[in-house]
This record gives C-alpha cells, structure tokens and sequence, in this order.
C-alpha cells in the first residue's frame, strides 16, 4: 500500500495527491489480475513506473503550448485499384453472423475527448487518407511549375499485406508500414496522433496478428478494430459474462486456476499463478459500505449477456475500441504498462485479456494524465460520464457500468 501511495507523489511533496485518496481501497482500485497466461503473469519482474519516474524520463515529450493537440485519423478510403480491400476487413464467415456495425470514428473521437480532458482533441477528414494500388517509385508529389506548387503535396507509403496467418480475415495490413504512414501525417502542433484502421493488422512474420501498437517517442499509435468484432468473441476466449467488472470474481477465478491446472499441458504454476489465487479477494462481498467497483458489477450484472441487439453489439465493440485507443494514447504521453492495480495502462497478451480490464486509470497513472493536461480528476471524471451518459450509450456494455464506477469515485472525491 505505501508503494502504490508512494508513486503518485512527486520529491519533496508531503500531502497525498487527490487521485491517491482511495488508492489503497480495493472496493475502488483492485490490484491487477495475475492469471495464468495473462502479461503480468508471463513477465512478473516488470519494472514499475512511478509519476516521478515518469516526469524524469528523458525521452518522454512534453506538452508545449505549441505542440499540446491530439489528432485522430479515421480509417482511410479504399480506391477503385484495390476494391477488394472492402472485404478484407470482414471475418471469412461474416455473412453466417449477426450483422455489426463497426464503431464510429467521430464516437471514439468524443470518448478520447473526454478520456484527454484538457487537451484539445481534433477528428482529420477522412478524406485525408486513401488506400491505393502501390506504384513503385512514387513516393510524393513534388511540382515544378507555381501552378502545381498551389496543389496539395501527398505522400504514398508502401503497405505491405499478406493472407491471414491464421485464416480469420481474407488479408492483413502490415503494422510497422501504417505507423511509418501515421509519423508522415503528424501535423506540426500535433502532441500524437491515433490511426484508426478497420483491417486485421500483423506486426511482424511470427505474429497471428495485432490489435495495435504505439510509437510514443514518435508520437504515433495504430490501433485495429478488427479482431474486437463481438462475433469473434468465441473464436478469441471472450468471456462477456466475467468481462470487466466482473473479471474479478471469485469463483469465476478459482475455476480459471484450477483448469489451468489440471491441463496436462500446463506448467507447474508459478508464483505468478499462485498470486492469482490469493489475489482473488480483491473484491469482496464485504457488509461494508458498497464500493464504485461492486456497484458497477452491479450493473453489468443487470445487462443481457446473450442475444445482444445490434446496436448492443455495436456499444460493446466501440467500448473495446475506445479502452485499447486510450491505452495506446497513454503510451504517447510516456506511461509504461501499468503493474500496481488493474488499469486500462495494463499490458495485455489476448484479446480475452483485454476484456477484463477496466477503462478506467488507477491512482498512479491518473496522477500522470491530469499532470500534462492540467485539468483536475473530478472535471476529467465529469466529462467521461457525460459520454458514457448518452441515451445510447448509458444502458450497454462497459458504458453503463463505467458510469456507474465514475459516480461511486466521484462521491468520493467530492467527500
């Protein structure tokens, strides 16, 4: 408790910051889960990050007030040349499942609004950015005469592609090629910029596939909404019951462990698996006055987990998309992956991973966030609610029950 209290503090500061009020409160910020094959699990000697550690981190980029604007691109038009490419952001067996509509740039564009309070958070045109059939040896625009000097320069970066490595979508994009084209697009008074692409994405050879990176000392990101379809949920092991909140049940936790261990498989656990298991209380069911985290357990226990309308399926694809864009923005800002409590800074080694973490920040990285946009937690915290507040968004999937955390923090913080 003194360690996670301690690294939301800078030197010499004698009074506790306002974001490390209930940091030792389980009932509000729960220590991250450690199950077997999750990232922390898989590297347990992570180092932590500390606010102080992060305002000295050399390569970190401050906010200036020429360089303090977060762009968002959406993602780019296909070209006549390349039509087929319609197709390839779709899984193989779409047409045999519900139909969902992908998330809406400009709806991820309000939740990082609010998510940056503080910093202005401007949506390109998506007219800015096309796919195109790769011309060898053109690789900008450049004029001769003043006529064509008054034209648009333009840029073409090469992106490689291949089939789907392991069959789910027609073809992949090639990650490190769209974080190449995101650093050519980055505006001047851009702090970072987020590429948002509908395609099933590859890092390298040896990958399946990737669901985003962040370039933060470039101040770029990527991020994929291919592989958060909610038709592939079973496909990727999500499970929407114990999805967060709910991913810190007990008993759903105990049977984790002890399937893991009874895989002939499995490895003899490690301290890692064990600290899952005593982990597992983190929540309690404890007489006490109720905390943000049990009451949004509360509500999304209220939601329908089967036969998801449309645009319920629709909610909770934004809202994987919006905790993962967040995510990558942090890495931008300089946050390293957070090990004191389960946050949305979290690393991750799935998707069903993913889903358990919260989209929330915790004391330590919070402290970071409102340090460089200089807002305050409780206007931070009002701005998220009023989005996830919204007619459409306040009764579905990871919105509501977020909302409902929000609230129960923003009593406390008010108190």
């Amino acid at each position: 408790m003194r360690e996670r209290i301690a690294a939301t503090k800078l030197k010499n500061d004698n009074h506790i910051p306002g974001p490390a009020l209930a940091s030792d409160n389980p009932k509000t910020f729960p220590g991250p889960l450690v199950l077997p094959g999750d990232e922390i699990a898989e590297d347990p000697e992570y180092p932590p990050q500390s606010l102080q550690e992060w305002v000295d981190e050399e390569d970190r980029n401050p906010v200036t007030p020429k360089r303090r604007t977060v762009y968002v691109v959406p993602p780019p038009q296909i070209s006549d040349d390349v039509d087929f490419l319609k197709t390839w952001s779709q899984p193989k067996d779409y047409q045999q499942k519900d139909r969902v509509e992908p998330p809406l740039t400009n709806e991820v564009h309000e939740y990082l609004s609010a998510f940056y309070h503080g910093l202005p958070v401007k949506l390109m045109s998506r007219s800015t950015l096309r796919l195109v059939g790769w011309r060898p040896g053109e690789t900008s625009a450049k004029s001769t005469s003043k006529a064509k000097s008054r034209r648009p320069k333009y840029e073409c970066v090469r992106i490689r592609v291949r089939a789907s490595k392991d069959g789910v979508f027609d073809g992949q994009l090639n990650l490190n090629d769209l974080l190449d084209a995101a650093i050519g697009m980055l505006p001047k008074d851009a702090y970072a910029l987020l590429f948002l692409v509908n395609h099933d994405i590859y890092e390298d050879e040896n990958d399946d596939f990737a669901c985003g990176r962040a370039y933060g000392g470039s101040r770029v990101a990527v991020v994929s909404s291919a592989r958060y379809n909610p038709n592939l949920d079973a496909l990727e092991s999500v499970e929407r019951l114990h999805a967060w909140p709910a991913s810190h049940c007990e008993t759903y936790i105990s049977a984790f462990c002890d399937a893991a261990d009874e895989d002939s498989n499995a490895k003899k656990p490690s301290k890692s698996h064990t600290k899952a298991k005593q982990n597992k209380g983190d929540v309690g069911t404890s007489t006490s006055k109720t905390g943000p985290v049990e009451t949004a357990i509360s509500v999304h226990r209220n939601l329908p987990m089967e036969n998801l309308t449309s645009s319920s399926l629709s909610a909770l694809w934004l809202g994987r998309i919006c905790r993962t864009a967040s995510h990558e923005l942090g890495h931008c800002f300089g946050i390293d992956h957070c090990m004191y409590y389960a946050c949305s800074m979290q690393g991750t080694a799935s998707v069903g991973e993913d889903a358990s973490q919260p989209p929330y920040l915790c004391p330590v990285d919070l402290a970071k966030i409102l340090h460089a946009t200089s807002t305050t937690a409780i206007e931070r915290y009002h701005a998220l609610l009023a989005f996830c507040e919204k007619p459409h968004h306040k009764n579905e999937h990871i919105f509501a029950p977020l909302a409902a955390w929000i609230r129960g923090r923003l009593i406390e913080l008010e108190e």
